[in-house]
């Protein structure tokens, strides 16, 4: 690193505001900028007297009587959270006080406070309590809350507060009225849409230009986009560009193309023309469908008209071209990229190359000239390929005997970061052994060994090893994770007979001991480590003390890395003393070892010290101890200082690399900030480099905590077109570079473990799941259909069977729920209880009685065989065995329970 010119030299006082950042929280000031000293005091007040409004609050209150504002309330609100008896009697005085009235934002902070005090739902006796104050405020209140359920999706919970508002004798505000149709129409819940519409017009309320539009919008997506116009005439609107757009795309989604494309006529006929939004729906509605021959049409025309694609609908063109073999047409696409404006990135470089070469038959030669111009293209705008793309693009063209320029890519690649790994080498080498080219294979297995690669198998048939076979054994096992195998040929190496040859790879004569040296036990010392067998590693350093073979650097080093990664630091400490005293000083290594621990435990002010340390040795940070750094001060929820950090390590040369982008969006996305880790994970792509699976993951699952469930759908399907890997092998390849420890804090070890079942299939459910709950049950059927194509799936996939399922019965799509239900039993998977009961009813409420009563009385004949023999065993563990807590009765009072709250509803209110 200090070699290297390019870097920017370092001191301790550039990392100045970290150490500002570490003082300990009882040492600063109380940040002022949060609440005001009126809020604290009032909530002070409030708090300090027991849960009543006795007259000693009320005279401190009454100070403030004249400075009460919304900005003031809602402070004193979020301060009294746990109080919610004393937040409504706060509310209540405040609400009486001359000249303040209450605001949405109050009303909203109050409902964060109810609702968090009894599990979002609100108890009736703080209702009650402001309704003896003031009726007209709960009538606004409950509005809200209605409008706040629909918001989230929860028209359950909606229609429940519908009901009481109707039992405290209120009526639904307009806003309410078009809240309700909105979140039914995003449920396909036409029918109930239907009738919250025919009570809201009986009511003489006309729904918002935004409602009128969803409406229309569903109205077309179920192909009835007569009565769309029809509704739109009812509501005496005039449709806008903006509305037709929404029609549009409804259109395209029931695959009416040729309505959609009347519908461009009759927009203009109306003096509305189509925008580039407009356009670029109906190009995207005609791609979804597959429909590539009109989407060449759409965009010629669009493009006429000065109306552009974004450069993601340009990836999904390629992409679309591409798998259907229509090549010169996705690299034409390139061009028009250009021309309108919108330079190509490492994405459709990616998908175009990636899709040429990615298939196992070799393209043609004049294909196979469409990539390499692709190539040469992204080589001069700085872009790179990634490592799937690399090892696919050079097999194709040894393929065709363009050996040189196959290596020629390696190392070009290698010069923006890319690590080949076996795959890549071996497909590389075997192409040139075919060909007789020995000499230049030689060369290329030579540069494999000094770049660290191990060969998949080695192999000595009959030879005597001598130690450095047997160290080289040793490495390459440990770095291939085979930590017993490793073990196994160290104890055959010290003249333990009971190791089988037949599993070592060569023939050893019983007397041939080989002493091991300093380079076998580092090579098993850190193996161990990286295994966390931090005990077994320690004992070994004992036994080289032993043997009179002195420790070097690699050795302590692996030590104090082992002890760090297992939490150990009084015993990594101990080492780092070993090593001083036998005149060994600490590396680039050591410092990084120690540094990740610390930060890892959140001892800032310890790190801080080991990094003077090590910059008064004169130790620059390299790029992996500044990704330690970023990625503990995420942990520690201190996102901006590690931004900054990020910032500071690219002025000084030292570039992240995709591990630090990856700590980075993570840590912005656990602090709620999403646009930011949208923002780093495209700058990656302009700064070169490439995002792999594991970046992809954590984005898209930050996106759907925040709801952002279509960029999360863009997002998978970019992942999916830049041809991330669809089998284990090539997916644990992928994630190299990114340690254990890093992907658990991410919460993806399950899904590199030991499975074989595709990577891709979690980032799936979790995007079905999202969609499930935000009542789109169209996309998470889309996204299943996607899956079940796929040849493996594994059994924890029975859980979202069961989730869409319970889904599709409660919206009374009971066929489709059938469908997948026979689905899942066709490929092992065990249901529910409560997948029978949904299922059973939802037969109820389209009133299919005699199927529901068949399949009620199958479920009890199977609790009876389950009872009489036992559990059936299932793939999954007790899957089965929990039918034996329930009885026949618990099905029966289940749904009799489900009938009567519809019966109480029905009986209640007259709402749909």
């Amino acid at each position: 690193m200090q070699n290297n010119p390019r870097v920017e030299p370092v001191s301790s006082q550039d990392f100045a505001f970290l150490r500002a950042d570490s003082v300990p929280p009882s040492q600063k000031k109380v940040d002022a900028g949060k609440f005001s000293n009126d809020a604290v005091l009032i909530a002070n007040a409030i708090l300090s007297d027991n849960g009543e409004f006795e007259d000693k609050t009320q005279i401190v209150l009454r100070q403030f009587r004249e400075r009460i504002n919304e900005k003031l309330v809602v402070e004193v609100l979020n301060l009294v959270k746990l109080k919610p008896e004393l937040g409504v009697k706060f509310f209540i005085w405040a609400g009486r006080q001359i000249g303040y009235s209450h605001t949405s934002a109050v009303f909203n902070s109050l409902l964060d406070l109810l609702e968090s005090s009894n599990n979002d739902h609100v108890h009736e006796k703080f209702l009650l309590e402001i309704r003896n104050d003031d009726k007209e405020v709960l009538k606004k209140l409950l509005n809200l809350l209605i409008g706040r359920y629909c918001k989230n999706g929860l028209w359950n919970m909606a229609l429940e507060e519908l009901g009481r508002l109707k039992d405290f004798g209120y009526k639904p505000s307009r806003a309410t009225y078009c809240a309700l149709v909105q979140v039914f129409l995003q449920a396909d819940r036409l029918d109930t849409a239907y009738l919250v519409y025919r009570e809201m017009s009986d009511a003489g309320f006309h729904m918002d230009g935004y409602t009128l539009r969803c409406y229309a919008y569903s109205l077309c997506r179920m192909g009835q986009w007569r009565e769309a116009l029809t509704l739109i005439e009812k509501e005496e609107c005039k449709p806008d560009t903006a509305f037709y757009t929404k029609m549009i795309s409804g259109l395209c989604e029931a695959s009416l193309f040729e309505e959609a494309m009347d519908f461009l006529n009759r927009m203009r006929a109306n003096s509305c023309m189509p925008n580039v939004v407009t356009y670029r729906v109906l190009l995207c509605g005609c791609l979804n469908k597959r429909q590539l021959g009109r989407c060449k049409r759409v965009l010629n025309m669009m493009i006429t008209e000065g109306c552009y694609p974004s450069p993601s609908i340009f990836n999904s063109l390629v992409h679309a071209y591409c798998k259907s073999g229509d090549y010169s047409y996705a690299f034409k696409l390139l061009k028009k990229m250009t021309k309108c404006g919108c330079q190509p990135g490492y994405v459709v470089y990616n998908i175009l190359i990636g899709g040429i070469c990615g298939n196992e038959e070799l393209p043609s030669s004049d294909v196979l000239k469409l990539a390499e111009n692709a190539y040469s293209e992204m080589l001069a705008a700085g872009v790179i390929l990634n490592k799937i793309n690399v090892s696919n693009f050079a097999r194709c063209l040894c393929g065709v005997g363009k050996f040189e320029k196959a290596c020629n890519i390696i190392h070009e690649m290698m010069r923006k970061g890319f690590i080949p790994d076996t795959s890549t080498y071996s497909k590389v080498i075997a192409h040139l052994c075919n060909a007789s080219k020995v000499e230049k294979a030689f060369l290329l297995f030579g540069e494999m060994k000094k770049n660290g690669v191990v060969p998949d198998m080695m192999l000595s048939k009959g030879c005597i090893p001598n130690v450095v076979t047997y160290t080289a054994l040793i490495d390459g096992h440990c770095k291939a994770g085979q930590i017993e195998k490793a073990c196994q040929i160290y104890a055959r190496m010290c003249t333990n007979a009971e190791i089988p040859d037949v599993d070592l790879y060569f023939k050893v004569v019983d007397s041939d001991a080989k002493t091991p040296n300093v380079f076998t036990y580092g090579a098993l010392v850190d193996g161990l480590c990286k295994a966390h067998k931090v005990k077994e590693a320690h004992d070994l350093l004992e036994a080289m003390s032993v043997v009179g073979c002195k420790p070097n650097q690699v050795v302590y080093d692996a030590l104090i890395d082992g002890f760090c990664k297992v939490g150990k630091l009084d015993e990594a400490q101990e080492v780092f003393s070993k090593m001083s005293e036998h005149g060994y000083s600490p590396n680039i290594y050591t410092y990084s070892s120690l540094i990740d621990r610390l930060f890892k435990d959140k001892r800032l002010d310890l790190a801080l010290k080991v990094l003077s340390k090590m910059l008064e040795n004169s130790c620059a940070p390299n790029v992996v101890i500044y990704t330690e750094m970023i990625d503990g001060l995420c942990k520690a929820g201190k996102t901006d200082v590690a931004y900054k950090l990020m910032l500071m390590m690219e002025e000084k040369r030292c570039y992240p690399n995709v591990v630090t982008y990856t700590a980075m969006i993570d840590g912005f996305g656990k602090a709620g900030k999403i646009n930011k880790s949208l923002e780093l994970l495209e700058q990656m792509g302009s700064k070169g480099v490439a995002p792999n699976f594991i970046t992809y993951s954590v984005m898209i699952n930050h996106c759907c905590i925040v709801g952002l469930l279509d960029k999360a759908y863009e997002l998978l399907e970019e992942m999916k077109q830049t041809y991330w890997p669809r089998h284990i092998a090539s997916y644990r390849k992928v994630i190299d570079g990114f340690n254990k420890e890093f992907i658990m804090s991410l919460g993806l070890l399950d899904e590199v473990g030991k499975s074989e079942s595709l990577p891709v299939i979690p980032v799936y459910r979790v995007l079905i799941y999202n969609f499930i709950k935000a009542g789109r049950l169209e996309m998470a059927l889309q996204l299943h259909h996607e899956i079940a194509s796929f040849s493996q799936v594994p059994a924890a996939y029975c859980s979202t069977y069961n989730a869409l399922i319970q889904s599709l019965s409660l919206a009374r799509k009971v066929n489709k729920a059938f469908e997948l239900y026979a689905d899942m039993t066709r490929m092992g998977g065990v249901p529910e209880l409560s997948t029978f009961i949904h299922l059973i009813k939802g037969l109820i409420t389209v009133n299919k009685w005699e199927e529901a009563l068949q399949l009620s009385d199958s479920f009890c004949q199977m609790y009876t065989v389950v009872a009489i023999i036992g559990p059936i065993p299932t793939p999954q563990n007790n899957s089965a065995g929990r039918y034996n807590s329930y009885s026949p009765n618990l099905l029966t009072e289940s749904l009799q329970s489900s009938a009567v709250r519809d019966d109480d509803r029905n009986k209640k209110s007259h709402h749909p």
